[in-house]
């Protein structure tokens, strides 16, 4: 069967950006007078989590059990979290995030060839778009039918509901697409919504189990 879609991951897929991410969680940290620290090696274990919010409170639950919470937690998480994604999307304005090799060409030549693209991640649009903007030009959202992310569907990776929800605006069934994944969390959601996947490893996800994808 021909492929009529693509459906991107973004976070370690279109870039690898893991990494500016866990520095930007670091200065939100700082800047809230927080003496919290994430490394590689605990921000590893942290990424078991899908969504920047849905970690810290993973953190917090998991690695602080001494935290004494506020009272208005979920506004203490959500006021956390923009401060980070003010920071990484400066970083990103600034470049110091371009995509992954053979990306740019990738996505050029599927659209020249009339394959439709579609994005299906857990992060927030300002990352996307900050990140699309400085890597492929202030007129990106051209390039994709469908922009799945953020909050857009009520349960995150592996739950397969952002891929189910890109199916739906694309009006394309699961056959027509492939995925192109990163995480463990990420295939099992493409895969839970019967799409067929491939999958490129970081520094992050290389040792992670990819049973069921169709080549990494």
């Amino acid at each position: 069967m021909t492929t009529k879609a693509i459906i991107f991951d973004v976070d370690g897929t279109l870039a690898d950006t893991e990494d500016g991410h866990r520095q930007s969680f670091n200065k939100a940290f700082a800047d809230n007078g927080l003496n919290w620290h994430w490394d590689d090696a605990l921000y590893n274990k942290l990424l078991k989590v899908t969504g920047g919010k849905e970690r810290i409170k993973y953190f917090v639950s998991d690695f602080l059990k001494d935290f004494d919470p506020p009272a208005d937690f979920e506004g203490f998480v959500k006021n956390l979290h923009a401060i980070k994604t003010a920071h990484y999307t400066t970083m990103l304005g600034e470049g110091h995030i371009p995509l992954r090799p053979g990306i740019k060409q990738l996505i050029s030549d599927a659209h020249n060839a009339g394959i439709t693209l579609a994005i299906a991640t857990t992060t927030t649009p300002e990352n996307v778009s900050a990140l699309l903007e400085v890597t492929l030009g202030a007129d990106w959202q051209s390039l994709f039918a469908a922009n799945g992310c953020g909050d857009i569907v009520p349960h995150k990776k592996p739950a397969p509901d952002i891929y189910f929800w890109v199916l739906d605006k694309l009006s394309l069934s699961a056959a027509d697409c492939i995925a192109l994944e990163d995480s463990q969390n990420g295939l099992r959601s493409s895969l839970a919504a019967g799409i067929k996947t491939y999958v490129t490893t970081n520094q992050y996800t290389r040792d992670q189990d990819f049973s069921g994808a169709a080549g990494v």
